[in-house]
């Protein structure tokens, strides 16, 4: 058996800065990857199946609209029993779908020896090279152009999801303004205090219109703001929203108070990289 780690990736920032007259939008995004997520593991088999378990299972398709399927299938592969164990609650703006594709790709080109995908994985979702990479970057393009950063600061992250799904092609519809300025530079900080000083400066230009899809996104960003706080925003397109704190004990204490007061939603404290 081959197993693979899909770490949520997390939008620090996420400016959108023009759409191509394909109506793909073009993206300039600060990147970073969770150490909580799915797995995916596969063994040899007559043929190709996937089994999804884990305490987020319930709703996942097991056919071919299963983005794992779709990039076994992108690689070569017709045989091999996947199981995908399910921790990340899915259409929630942290990348569950796209990084557990570029989770399948690395552990069946593991198993099978196949190489990955000569685009990286991009024509299963744009989201999928990034993942596959699995570390912080500036992300361009539509998801395709990937540069590196200077090392960030620890951080540490609450991540608050309150149950309802939020559609990204109704979030993008809903964009007043599609041509923004892109972020600067990204300069080498010391401290966590003075990145998430830097980071209020950039945007998630998608948060205005998610909240004009879907209102109760802002309820997750108020009640996470109640705890102390460097910085509170929502990741992608939503409804995942998340506070970053200076250390792992501070993200604890700030995920079991909102726990309390929410205990319906998905919260964990996480670092990041």
């Amino acid at each position: 058996m081959v197993d693979g780690f899909a770490p949520a990736k997390i939008n620090l920032s996420l400016h959108v800065t023009r759409r191509r007259a394909d109506g793909y939008h073009l993206l300039d995004s600060l990147v970073v990857f969770a150490d909580v997520g799915d797995r995916v593991s596969a063994v040899p088999a007559d043929r190709l199946t996937l089994a999804v378990t884990g305490p987020m299972a319930a709703g996942v398709p097991t056919d071919d609209s299963n983005l794992v399927l779709r990039a076994a299938r992108a690689l070569g592969v017709a045989g091999a029993a996947i199981t995908l164990d399910k921790h990340l609650p899915a259409a929630a703006g942290i990348g569950g779908g796209s990084s557990d594709a570029a989770a399948a790709l690395r552990v069946l080109a593991a198993m099978t020896g196949r190489d990955l995908p000569a685009d990286r994985g991009l024509s299963l979702g744009a989201d999928v090279p990034a993942c596959l990479t699995a570390r912080a970057c500036r992300m361009t393009g539509v998801g395709e152009v990937l540069a590196p950063v200077p090392p960030l600061p620890p951080l540490f992250a609450v991540l608050a999801n309150p149950g309802f799904a939020v559609p990204t092609p109704r979030v993008f519809a809903a964009m007043t303004r599609r041509d923004n300025a892109a972020m600067p530079p990204v300069p080498v900080f010391s401290a966590a205090p003075e990145f998430c000083a830097w980071l209020r400066d950039r945007r998630n230009d998608l948060e205005p219109a998610a909240l004009s899809v879907e209102p109760r996104i802002g309820a997750v960003l108020a009640a996470l703001a109640e705890r102390p706080n460097l910085l509170v925003r929502m990741s992608g397109s939503g409804a995942t929203c998340f506070s970053l704190h200076a250390s792992a004990a501070e993200a604890a204490q700030a995920a079991l108070a909102l726990r309390a007061n929410h205990p319906d939603w998905w919260v964990v404290s996480t670092a990041l990289n």
